[in-house]
């Protein structure tokens, strides 16, 4: 069986793709489902964030190619148009991609820590649905060490460096002073607490959080001295907001052209700084269009993040040397686990050989042949049967000129003690 990461992130598809590419929370049981039935694929996990989608699999020799049309399938999305921005990698490489991934090296914001906790919950929905088998279970928990390391070991995880703060860092670019600006937050997850934060750290003292349910948006406003609203306060919050920053799992946009264009109206046109950071966009592109807002997505923080990403590059090489370390460390127990599997397998079939002919042998006895026969016939027999499988091989391999498997076989068959064993017994003599 092969390992398989198979995935989109921002590097290889614009937000509008990556998108429709998305998983929500509602779908992911579905997903993992769908994905575990597949013929091909035997284990099965899905990590889906604004940046990025992917697929860990184990899978036989056709299971990137199922993946991917499966991928389509339950995204109404062509094949052909998915391959273009996707990334496969198998056994090795799928590893040190996961590694890369949990650290934050693969991130837009380098060495960022969301992702960490992110792919902890793919994990656990994984777990949850039964998509987790041995390779994968071992693959995700040697992934968490490895990332733990590095975390402990560089300085990659130190400042604040998120989308979060690049869109905060991207904000304070337009506001010359954050302490009279005031700020509508939607959504009430781990990015916006940390939008939060950092613009209160920065001097925002206006704070309001929008939120499905008032209680959530309670619990991240009530820290920082600001006001939670529901979803159908935002067109009144909105006339009051110069910042507008929105992370949310809804799959429908929650601001509309209609609703900004009423709310600037009642502002007399003071403009709006918007961010969305949310995939699919929670704010619709339609917007933009407007004279007084200034809107950005995720792919816009590129040029803030690029600067982020000097402050991390030392650490990053560090941290490059740990997962090379813990590749060849998850590959050498791999190899393990695969010789134990082998020889657990070669030794239940000479057990089953065996007890075959000692059966024959005992029915014999009792039949009242001759013991010594019966234990000449014995010996005869098993070391044919033992032997017949490893002698086609090594025939079929002369035949083809495979040099590598016979010098295999006879590293295998013939042990240096074998020929002083054979001595001793052609000569009689104790061993």
């Amino acid at each position: 069986m092969t390992l398989l990461a198979l995935g989109i992130n921002h590097r290889t598809a614009t937000v509008a793709v990556r998108e429709q590419v998305a998983f929500t929370a509602t779908q992911l049981e579905m997903a993992l489902a769908e994905l575990r039935s597949l013929p091909q694929i035997s284990e099965a996990a899905v990590l889906s964030t604004c940046n990025r989608t992917e697929l860990y699999c184990v899978t036989d020799a056709e299971g990137e190619q199922a993946v991917l049309d499966w991928l389509g399938r339950f995204h109404g999305l062509r094949v052909e148009e998915l391959a273009r921005c996707a990334y496969h990698y198998l056994d090795n490489d799928a590893a040190r991609h996961l590694m890369r991934v949990a650290v934050g090296l693969d991130s837009m914001v380098l060495g960022e820590p969301q992702i960490l906790g992110q792919l902890k919950d793919a994990y656990q929905q994984a777990r949850d649905a039964d998509g987790l088998g041995g390779e994968l279970e071992r693959l995700f928990q040697h992934t968490f060490a490895v990332a733990k390391q590095v975390r402990t070991e560089t300085g990659i995880g130190k400042n604040p460096v998120s989308v979060a703060y690049a869109a905060v860092s991207l904000a304070s670019r337009i506001f010359d002073d954050f302490s009279r600006a005031r700020a509508l937050l939607i959504g009430a997850g781990e990015t916006i607490e940390l939008v939060a934060r950092h613009l209160h750290e920065a001097g925002v003292r206006h704070l309001t959080v929008a939120n499905r349910t008032r209680e959530r948006a309670e619990r991240v406003s009530a820290e920082l001295g600001g006001e939670a609203i529901t979803l159908e306060e935002i067109p009144q919050a909105l006339e009051r907001a110069d910042i507008v920053i929105s992370s949310t799992g809804s799959p429908l946009p929650i601001l509309g052209k209609g609703m900004v264009e009423r709310a600037l109206k009642k502002r007399r046109h003071r403009p709006v700084f918007m961010v969305d950071i949310a995939v699919p966009r929670d704010i619709e592109p339609e917007v933009g269009e407007l004279a007084d807002v200034f809107l950005y997505t995720v792919d816009d923080l590129e040029e803030v993040i690029q600067e982020n990403r000097k402050h991390r590059q030392v650490a990053a090489d560090q941290a490059e040397t740990l997962i090379h370390h813990g590749v060849a460390s998850w590959q050498h127990d791999r190899r393990i686990r695969n010789g134990g599997e082998l020889i657990r397998d070669y030794r239940r079939q000479g057990e089953a050989l065996r007890d075959i002919s000692r059966q024959q042998a005992l029915e014999r006895l009792a039949r009242g042949e001759d013991p010594a026969e019966v234990i000449e016939r014995l010996a005869h027999q098993l070391a044919n049967r033992l032997m017949h499988q490893p002698t086609q091989a090594i025939r079929d391999a002369a035949s083809r000129e495979q040099y590598d498997l016979l010098d295999a076989a006879s590293s295998l068959l013939l042990p240096a003690e074998m020929p002083a064993l054979a001595h001793r017994q052609k000569d009689n003599t104790p061993a």
